[in-house]
């Protein structure tokens, strides 16, 4: 039997019964097609920040730029939750190719748009399939490792963000800097960038990952639940990008809380009424657990988005910095949320404990945004390095001691939709 062979015959058995490894050669193969989409979704949240006056000078739409961040948010949020509860129904492997093929005609689109309008809508293609690009590889990793294999391979995909938050800027500031690319407009390649990137982490999916089918069970589609969920975030997120222009008591903003909050009443009221059926089980609630980790989720997504957002800012407006140098300046972040989410990935695999680490890590990252409480615009730039990596080592202890906390508090057949929840929330933050 040849070697091609039997390594196919050891993946088909161990696919085919749970009870049989993966080989740690298999694993990789499997994380690689997984971080490709990761990446691709990490990717576009930074990327386009440092391009985006370039594009709207070009498209003479500089007054819509807050649209084309607000649409790709929005749809990648509340998109999160479905794919998770999809996944449950009808498999990782599908919902996964789905979303990247989603993610890659939106991107594909938008290199090529011709208004900011187009390019808005556009986004939101694209966040409908980052939504699942984000949410379902964590997922996955939970189904096809033992809890204590997973906080080991999950630094890997905190790697991963941790790269694509601090080349992201770099190379959108790059491309937008390029007039012209392979008889592209340099910034369009910000877009088409992610058809490579996303064919190869196609191939990978199709050629490596097969999971075990679950045992198929009858199943109600929550309908009203993923109406309600769009009903209720959709206006929050949209006041929450748009207050400072609005006005946070203006008659568009107040009428965006009121429908936002009947959103969440009716959504609660769904979710009750579809039981296990729903998109976001109540169930999962009655877990101190899994709330005490939902709660900490939305503190960092807080945290994290904050500061990738507000440092490179601060350092441009503030030090002068240009948007390629303030993606290095971040570089301390970066180092300390990889460094401690590999480390504690270690320790956790070895010994089984991961309690400490959410304790640890919020009392980091609370010290670090306490530490950029005395910052002032004289203040030297390795002054505000201090702050950036006590923020990264906490946030690298949060990440994924969350994860792997909500997917030991919950069964096998709930293990999608809780991962997804806790992404959901994340991105709320």
């Amino acid at each position: 039997m040849s070697r091609a062979t039997s390594t196919s015959t050891a993946r088909a058995a161990a696919v085919a019964n749970p009870s049989v490894k993966m080989t740690h050669r298999q694993i990789l193969f499997v994380i690689f097609g997984l971080m490709g989409g990761m990446f691709l979704s990490s990717l576009d949240q930074t990327i386009v920040g440092t391009s985006m006056r370039t594009i709207a000078d070009d498209l003479d739409g500089l007054s819509l730029q807050a649209w084309v961040t607000t649409a790709y948010l929005i749809v990648s949020t509340i998109s999160t939750p479905i794919y998770g509860k999809l996944s449950d129904i009808f498999g990782r492997r599908p919902l996964f190719i789905i979303a990247i093929t989603v993610f890659l005609v939106g991107s594909l689109l938008a290199g090529f748009a011709t208004s900011m309008y187009e390019l808005a809508i556009f986004r939101a293609v694209q966040g409908l399939g980052a939504g699942g690009l984000m949410a379902l590889p964590l997922t996955i990793m939970g189904d096809i490792l033992a809890p204590r294999e997973r906080a080991k391979y999950q630094g890997y995909f905190l790697a991963v963000f941790g790269v694509s938050s601090l080349i992201g800027p770099l190379v959108g500031g790059l491309f937008a800097g390029a007039d012209e690319i392979l008889f592209v407009t340099g910034w369009r390649w910000v877009f088409l960038i992610n058809i490579p990137i996303g064919i190869v982490a196609m191939a990978i999916v199709l050629r490596f990952l097969h999971l075990p089918r679950g045992a198929t069970r009858s199943v109600r589609i929550d309908w009203w639940g993923a109406a309600l969920v769009i009903v209720a975030a959709v206006p929050l997120l949209l006041v929450a990008e748009q207050g400072r222009e609005w006005g946070w008591a203006s008659g568009i903003a107040i009428a965006c809380y009121v429908v936002g909050a009947l959103g969440i009443i009716g959504f609660i009221v769904a979710e009750k009424l579809m039981k296990d059926d729903a998109l976001i089980p109540l169930k999962l609630f009655r877990s101190p657990t899994f709330s005490m980790a939902t709660v900490l989720g939305v503190l960092v997504g807080f945290g994290m988005f904050g500061a990738l957002m507000t440092i490179p800012l601060y350092l441009q407006l503030v030090n002068g910095a240009t948007p390629t140098e303030s993606g290095f300046l971040t570089l301390p972040m970066i180092g300390g949320l990889m460094i401690s989410s590999i480390v504690s990935g270690q320790i956790i695999s070895r010994t089984g404990k991961y309690k400490p680490f959410p304790i640890i890590g919020t009392g980091l990252m609370a010290a670090g945004f306490f530490y950029f409480t005395f910052a002032t615009y004289d203040k030297p730039v390795w002054f505000l390095m201090g702050g950036m990596l006590l923020v990264g080592l906490g946030l690298g202890q949060l990440m994924q001691t969350l994860t792997i906390a909500i997917q030991n508090a919950v069964g096998p057949r709930d293990i999608g939709v809780a991962t997804s929840s806790s992404t959901f929330f994340r991105q709320i933050g």
